[in-house]
């Protein structure tokens, strides 16, 4: 199949973004690195008025560290994270996460920010943020604001964005032993990412079955009967080994 008609727009800025956003009130969809939106347009799955390609933005493809907080622009690629020289266990794992998603020329276009504001429940960088306690960056008609990546995501495929916003950077915390933060997350259920366990109530946490069964029932209702226990597995599978004291 071939997509839809529709207006293609390539803003020179951030401000040139947010206004063609809002002109088309909400039928309007921002292209990326196009790895999941192009072929849902083919697919008709998406039948936006207008595609918005930002790829050409400079802005938004920077990687900022300081003494607190890895700021990562909404452009940067996977493969650039996999490649990253930057020292540190949160960039350790970025690597790692970066260097598992599907194979390099995904990896070479697809970005953060598009697989973030997709919100795909199976998605590698929902869990990962979410484990992180990274911050997404919006920038819309009203100006520039913040929210927890929990709060970010909404649902499966459904996230916080108003009609004219869209995601500029996420913002993932540096050193997290030093601040005593530690999170075991659950991803690809029926629904966004979630903590299973956080920084109270001891740790490490119990590694059997049935306390992550439970913890999934509570952190994630909607999954329900036999999946609880099929997720319980696959966690305790990458548990195993894993956590220390």
């Amino acid at each position: 199949m071939k997509a839809p008609s529709f207006d293609f727009v390539r803003p020179a800025s951030i401000a040139e973004v947010t206004d063609i956003l809002a002109r088309y009130e909400g039928d309007a969809r921002v292209l990326a690195g196009g790895q999941s939106l192009v072929p849902m347009l083919n697919l008709r799955l998406a039948r936006p008025a207008a595609v918005v390609d930002i790829s050409a933005l400079a802005q938004l493809k920077t990687i900022e560290v300081s003494s607190s907080e890895i700021a990562i622009g909404a452009l940067v690629t996977h493969a650039a994270l996999e490649m990253s020289k930057e020292a540190g266990p949160t960039f350790d794992m970025l690597r790692k996460v970066a260097s598992g998603i599907a194979y390099r020329g995904v990896r070479n276009r697809g970005t953060i920010g598009g697989s973030v504001a997709h919100a795909d429940p199976a998605a590698d960088w929902p869990s990962c943020l979410l484990a992180l306690d990274a911050r997404v960056g919006i920038v819309g008609p009203a100006g520039e604001r913040q929210l927890p990546i929990a709060e970010f995501l909404l649902g499966s495929f459904t996230v916080a964005l108003e009609p004219g916003e869209f995601v500029e950077a996420i913002g993932c915390f540096v050193d997290d032993d030093k601040r005593g933060v530690r999170r075991v997350v659950a991803g690809a259920l029926s629904s966004p990412a979630v903590v299973l366990f956080g920084d109270q109530g001891g740790w490490p946490p119990q590694l059997t079955s049935d306390a992550i069964a439970a913890a999934i029932s509570t952190a994630a209702p909607a999954v329900e009967g036999d999946h609880i226990h099929f997720h319980a597995a696959a966690v305790l599978r990458a548990l195993q080994g894993g956590l220390r004291p």
